[in-house]
C-alpha cells in the first residue's frame, strides 16, 4: 500500500472508532457534519483504491 492509502485507511479506522464513542459515551448528537465527513471519506476511499 502507498503512504496516501495508509493515511486514508487510518482516518477511516479512527473515525469509525471515535464516532460511536462520542455518540454513546460522550452523549454527542449526530449532526450533518458526521454524514458529510463520512461521505468525504467514502469518496476518498473510492478514488484512492480504485484501479
Amino acid at each position: 500500500m502507498s503512504v496516501s492509502q495508509l493515511k486514508i485507511l487510518q482516518e477511516v479506522i479512527s473515525l469509525s472508532v471515535f464516532v460511536p464513542f462520542a455518540v454513546f459515551f460522550m452523549k454527542e448528537k449526530i449532526t450533518w457534519n458526521y454524514g458529510a465527513a463520512a461521505l468525504c471519506l467514502a469518496g476518498a476511499v473510492f478514488f484512492l483504491f480504485r484501479k
